[in-house]
């Protein structure tokens, strides 16, 4: 506690389309950039991770299952949370609350019917942890005419953002997205989905080796590119639509890819597979930066994309004239920007500030995200400020 108040310490929960952990963090915002003061990156249950993984599209699971899984995750979130809080040793009392992006199910932010669904009940994650939880962020843009997607932009806008130089931050999580940002203030931020990033990656060596990931991207270093794959891949019409744009693991699916390499009516060796689906993300990545961020002159990469070699060297061969680096170089460590983002977010939230970028999502204006699941410490704060 500072001078009866609390302080501005929050929690971020991120679950990405990877699957591989749920990536939590302690964060001050006290100062005028965020300080990152404690880091836990929280397994998955095989039997959880492996259920989630087998849903391709909305109607394979049951109302059933989806409620089960909303349960499984809420629990999950809560344990990673409790978990960073006893290894960072902070007061719980000073953690004013926990923003989880939750694990995204499914996400079709196109058609008649939009809508996208992340589980990770946060009333569990209230009720366990005592923390006020600020969660089911995407829908309020959703509702707004957007994408629901992607919603760090601004928060990279906040904290990465150069008065001299036009930057792009690259988030190489299962799908990679960007965040254009111009230099020149009275330019708007931009940012979208590209296309795969390490998703179909997992998905192949999983499928080949029975790997969870190519480390370092050797594997697929060890192949060579399949340049008539390539173009098939290359000719999705995702990868050509203009933006606001977003995607998702249901789309660039592991039915996408098996449809893909079906169509050759020949075996091709699962390394050349796999170094032509990561010049895939490369090319596409390097393509959307020269078609709606030509002026670029440096990409900060994040997510687990960026400890794979041979994406690096790819995004390098393909942007010969970019500097390339990680947003470790802009103060916060690859692996953990986006846990940051989702509790910069919830700090927006409480404050009655609108998270989302309309120039990014689509949406019609700006507005403030997610739901509140007040948690018992703050509701005993209030009681006392009121008696």
């Amino acid at each position: 506690m500072q001078d009866g108040q609390l302080v501005s310490f929050y929690i971020g929960l991120m679950s990405g389309t990877s699957l591989d952990a749920v990536d939590s963090v302690l964060v001050d915002f006290a100062g005028k950039h965020p300080r990152l003061l404690a880091s836990h990156s929280h397994p998955f249950p095989e039997a959880l991770q492996k259920t989630l993984l087998s849903i391709q599209h909305p109607h394979e699971a049951t109302l059933q299952l989806v409620a089960e899984l909303d349960r499984q995750m809420g629990l999950l979130l809560a344990e990673a949370a409790l978990a960073l809080i006893a290894k960072s040793g902070a007061n719980i009392i000073d953690i004013r609350a926990i923003g989880s992006h939750g694990q995204t199910l499914c996400h079709h932010p196109d058609g008649p019917s939009p809508f996208t669904l992340q589980i990770g009940d946060p009333n569990l994650i209230a009720e366990k942890t005592a923390i006020t939880t600020v969660a089911d962020l995407r829908r309020r843009d959703m509702a707004a005419g957007g994408q629901g997607a992607p919603l760090v932009p601004l928060f990279h806008h906040a904290v990465f953002r150069s008065a001299s130089t036009n930057r792009c931050i690259l988030n190489l999580g299962g799908i990679a997205n960007i965040t254009v940002l111009p230099a020149n203030e009275a330019d708007p931020i931009r940012g979208f989905d590209t296309g795969p990033g390490n998703g179909l990656l997992d998905t192949w060596i999983k499928h080949s080796l029975g790997e969870a990931l190519d480390k370092n991207g050797a594997w697929g270093a060890s192949g060579i590119v399949d340049q008539r794959l390539l173009q098939q891949f290359e000719r999705d019409p995702y990868f050509s639509q203009p933006p606001p744009k977003s995607t998702g693991r249901e789309y660039f699916s592991t039915n996408w890819l098996g449809q893909h390499i079906q169509r050759f009516g020949e075996t091709l060796p699962a390394e050349n597979v796999q170094r032509t689906l990561a010049e895939l993300t490369t090319r596409t990545i390097a393509q959307a930066i020269s078609d709606h961020a030509q002026s670029t002159s440096e990409l900060y990469v994040c997510g687990g994309g960026s400890h794979n070699n041979l994406l690096m060297d790819g995004l390098a061969a393909n942007m010969p004239d970019c500097k390339i680096t990680t947003t470790a170089d802009l103060g916060i460590p690859a692996d953990w920007v986006e846990a940051v983002a989702f509790a910069w977010l919830a700090r927006r939230t409480l404050h009655g500030q609108a998270g989302n970028a309309p120039a990014v999502t689509g949406a019609s204006q700006e507005v403030i995200l997610g739901g509140i699941y007040p948690g018992a410490i703050d509701r005993e704060h209030r009681n006392s400020k009121e008696n």
